[in-house]
């Protein structure tokens, strides 16, 4: 059976903590700008209790102390248990609403948390372990759905919210693993670009860590760069 989002994020959580004991917290993460592993475990750990309360938990403050660790553990505690407890499929504020009106119905629901920080915890293990060397595993299905949801969620909501323009061509990405992903353009005439690889180097092109010059590409790769700029936050 396959594992839930939930069943993922605490496993997920569970080897960012066990890496982040064997890793310098001053190690640079480049993916992830000028942060080091200390900058992003805190970065997970804020995020972690914003979400918790942006699912119906409880508003939770952490204040960071001399053990990096714990402090990470505490805030992945006090995520998991949250979404544990909530009824996932109770409406609450998600990112499908930040451009609604409070007064109208939720979009989404708490499993939309469930999918949202398993997916963003096994982005930030990936960032945390490949600078220092450390493989790190994760099934084809695990990197279709980190892939499905920067096409699904995070392109259409930066495009929603102005951050970023629609593009100018249309975005196929295929898999041998799995079926293809869409990335539409602003306009229907508009010429198509195709992109084949794994689900792994699909979604690490997605996220913004890595880039296309290895992938077999069908189309006009500056195109496809444009097409893929600030697809995520």
């Amino acid at each position: 059976m396959a594992a839930t989002h939930l069943e993922r994020l605490g496993d997920y959580q569970r080897r960012f903590a066990d890496s982040l004991g064997e890793i310098d917290p001053d190690l640079p993460i480049p993916t992830c700008g000028d942060w080091t592993a200390r900058d992003l475990a805190l970065h997970l750990a804020d995020i972690y209790t914003w979400a918790a309360r942006r699912a119906g938990g409880p508003k939770v403050r952490l204040e960071p102390g001399d053990d990096l660790v714990a402090h990470y553990r505490t805030a992945a505690s006090v995520l998991f248990t949250t979404l544990s407890e909530l009824d996932p499929d109770e409406p609450c504020w998600t990112l499908l609403d930040d451009d609604r009106p409070a007064e109208e119905p939720r979009v989404g629901t708490r499993a939309f948390w469930h999918r949202r920080q398993a997916l963003e915890t096994m982005v930030h293990l990936w960032d945390l372990r490949t600078p220092a060397g450390l493989v790190t595993e994760f099934s084809p299905d695990e990197w279709w759905d980190c892939a499905d949801e920067v096409v699904t969620v995070m392109q259409p909501r930066q495009v929603r919210l102005g951050r970023t323009a629609p593009p100018e061509v249309r975005v196929v990405l295929t898999s041998g693993e799995a079926e293809e992903l869409v990335v539409d353009a602003a306009e229907a005439s508009a010429p198509t670009v195709r992109v084949s690889g794994t689900a792994e180097q699909l979604a690490l092109l997605l996220w913004g860590r890595r880039s296309a010059a290895d992938l077999d590409v069908d189309g006009d790769r500056d195109a496809l760069a444009a097409a893929l700029k600030g697809i995520v936050p």
